[in-house]
Parts: structure tokens; C-alpha cells; sequence
């Protein structure tokens, strides 16, 4: 997983009488809005980069549009000093979303994509990275409701409508907020055994029989895990592809487990086998070794050499396979942003 998915949520909508005075609360609400509806455009636009764009660098631009969008919407605002009519309570609850908003998109952003570089080494890892990436949406999802809530408030104060935000781009928002989710949890699914694996296949290289078996337990607990998790999990707007190229990837995962490891494990011991016999022939002398000591190792490394085809072969299919559910994999979830995340 290699992008950030920011989770964002419009700010308000409000339904207004005729304007007035500029001091009334009317435009005292319409100016801070103005501010705010600026950063709800740039930051669906860095949601739209972030679903739909390959290249980091526009990624990242829209980013610092964002982050400016904020920190002139701060400055504005903070200018306001006395509020409406002295009134700043409203005031300083938009001032601190801004601020918890920017120090995520600025700072936390950084740290973020800092845990992401190692997330992928351990299950462990990427869920703390996870947590990471949702606590700081929590707060500032906290800060929105506190928001939302002075502001209406502020409105009963001074006898305004204030409705619930019903915008085009306040249900883009949200649909794309649904996605990121979505996507996340087929992801965590997919990510415990593709991980578990990456982890069984460091055991086979170093030859650890141990660290073999336990892994593959693993693997097929995990495959078995998912398969049962995805039955209870339905289709995100009728559509299925990323269950069915996570069930794909469980499949395989669970059968890697189940028919290649006792194979790895039998060949492994096989190996060792010849390899013990070879070091005690040699450790004595050329005299001492019986005929039927050395027909019984030339045996072994005709049935090695004779494995060892077939294991090889075995190994290349499974690794063609597993290349392939991967990449299935990573094209599904990305076709699956890019489908259901609005482009507009």
C-alpha cells in the first residue's frame, strides 16, 4: 500500500435568509465559509490525486496547495478578533481544526509515510501504522463535530438555518472516505498471509525446518482466517473484484502451505541427509570407508540430484502463481479506488 488516504469531511452548508448588513451573522458566517469551502475544493483535489494519480510529485503538489489553502484560511480568520460582535467561540473552534488539520497534512504527514516505509516488514507494523493513519483522522474528525456543533450553536444564537452538509462535493467526500475503508480492510486481509509468506520463504533460504513448519502453520491459519472473514463480508456497491481477488490470493496462500511446504521440508531434510553422510565419509580415511558406506551416498545424490528437478519445478510454478495473485491483487485494488472514488 503506497499511498496516504486522508480522510476528509466537509465542513458545513448552510441555508441563510436574504443578506444583510456585512455585520451581520450572516456574512460573518458567508466570509468564513468562503475560507473553508476553498480548503474542502483543495483537499478533494488531493484525494483525487491520491486515487487516480501514478506520479508522486502531483501527489505532493496538491498536498502543499492544500497545506497554503489552510494556513491562508488561518491567517483570515485569525484576524477576525473579535468575532461576530465579540462573540469568538466559533472562531476559535475553527481555528484549532485548522490547526489540527495542518499539522496532520504538514507534519504527521511526514512521520506517516515514515511508519509506511517499515509497515510493510510485519503485520504488526502495518497495523500500528494503520491505527497512526486513523487516529489522527479520528481527531480530526473530532474537531469537525465540535466544529459542527458550535456552529450550529452559533446559529440558534442569532436565529440561522444551518443544515446538514448535503454538497456534490460533501457526498464525493464521504463515498470516497467509504472506499479508503473498504479498500484498507480487503487489504489488511490480504496483506497478514501475503507478509506470513514473505516470512516462510526467509525460513526456507536459511534451511530453519523449525521456523519452516511454523510459518506455514501460520500461513494456513491466517488463509483459513480471511476465507472465513470474506464470507461475512458483501460486495461494496455490487461490486465483488475485491473479494474475489482476495479469496484468489487466500486460495493460493492456504495450498502453498498445504502442498508445496511438506515438499520443501522433505526435500530440505533429504539434503541434510547427504550432507551429514559426506561429512562423516570424510572425516575418516579413504581406507576405513566401506562399499557399501560409499553406495549408499552416491545413492543419496543420485536421489538429490534426482529431487532436486522436481523441486525446482515445483517451486517455479508456485512462484509463477504467487506473482501472479499479487499482481491481481495490487490491479484490483487499484481498479477499485480508481472506479468508485469520484474523478469529478
Amino acid at each position: 500500500m503506497k499511498k496516504i488516504f486522508l480522510t476528509i469531511v466537509a465542513l458545513f452548508s448552510l441555508i441563510v435568509a436574504e443578506a444583510q448588513d456585512f455585520k451581520t451573522p450572516i456574512d460573518y458566517l458567508n466570509f468564513i465559509g468562503k475560507e473553508t469551502d476553498a480548503i474542502s475544493r483543495n483537499t478533494w483535489n488531493y484525494t483525487k490525486a491520491v486515487a487516480h494519480s501514478k506520479s508522486a510529485r502531483r501527489i505532493d503538489a496538491t498536498r502543499k496547495t492544500l497545506v497554503k489553502s489552510i494556513q491562508n484560511a488561518t491567517k483570515k480568520i485569525t484576524n477576525l478578533k473579535e468575532g461576530y460582535k465579540g462573540d469568538t467561540e466559533y472562531r476559535d473552534q475553527l481555528l484549532a481544526y485548522l490547526a489540527i488539520s495542518e499539522k496532520y497534512i504538514n507534519d504527521d504527514y511526514g512521520k506517516i509515510i515514515d511508519m509506511q516505509e517499515v509497515a510493510e516488514q510485519s503485520y504488526d507494523f502495518m497495523e500500528a501504522y494503520i491505527m497512526a493513519r486513523d487516529l489522527v483522522n479520528e481527531k480530526i474528525n473530532e474537531e469537525v463535530e465540535k466544529l459542527n456543533a458550535n456552529q450550529k450553536l452559533f446559529g440558534k444564537k442569532y436565529n440561522i438555518q444551518i443544515t446538514e452538509d448535503n454538497s456534490v462535493l460533501g457526498k464525493k467526500m464521504k463515498i470516497s472516505n467509504a472506499v479508503f475503508k473498504y479498500h484498507t480492510e480487503m487489504y489488511l486481509i490480504f496483506f497478514k498471509v501475503n507478509v506470513t509468506d514473505i516470512n516462510l520463504m526467509k525460513s526456507i533460504e536459511k534451511k530453519d525446518l523449525n521456523a519452516i513448519q511454523q510459518n506455514a502453520s501460520s500461513l494456513e491459519l491466517y488463509a483459513n482466517e480471511g476465507l472465513k472473514n470474506l464470507e461475512a463480508t458483501t460486495p461494496f456497491n455490487k461490486d465483488a473484484s475485491l473479494i474475489a481477488s482476495t479469496k484468489k490470493a487466500l486460495e493460493f496462500y492456504k495450498k502453498e502451505a498445504l502442498e508445496l511446504t511438506p515438499k520443501v521440508i522433505s526435500f530440505l531434510m533429504l539434503n541434510q541427509q547427504a550432507e551429514d553422510t559426506k561429512e562423516s565419509l570424510e572425516k575418516k580415511l579413504e581406507k576405513n570407508r566401506t562399499k557399501q558406506e560409499i553406495d549408499n551416498f552416491n545413492n543419496l545424490i543420485k536421489e538429490v540430484n534426482q529431487e532436486a528437478q522436481a523441486y525446482n519445478k515445483l517451486n517455479a510454478k508456485f512462484y509463477q502463481e504467487k506473482v501472479a495473485v499479487n499482481t491481481n491483487w495490487e490491479q484490483a485494488g487499484e481498479q477499485f479506488i480508481s472506479k468508485h472514488v469520484p474523478k469529478d
